[in-house]
């Protein structure tokens, strides 16, 4: 179940709610009993350890070898 951060505009507590996406634009009272909050946007943080995928190769790329101007014979 995704988590939404408010914010009080009356007393400025920052909260957060758990509940069903569908939900997501429902209005939240602050632990204060205050009415007039705001949803605040977040960013998502994902950590772990996997391992890296061919595609993300860090090593440098071999340079072309032959053919072509700058490539082979036609420079120089």
């Amino acid at each position: 179940m995704p988590t939404y951060a408010y914010r009080c505009r009356e007393c400025t507590t920052t909260f957060e709610v758990n509940r069903p996406m569908d939900q997501a634009s429902a209005p939240a009272a602050c632990p204060e009993g205050h009415d007039d909050t705001v949803k605040l946007l977040t960013t998502v943080a994902l950590t772990g350890r996997s391992a890296p995928s061919p595609a993300m190769n860090t090593a440098p790329a071999a340079a072309p070898a032959g053919g072509g101007c700058c490539g082979g014979g036609c420079c120089g």
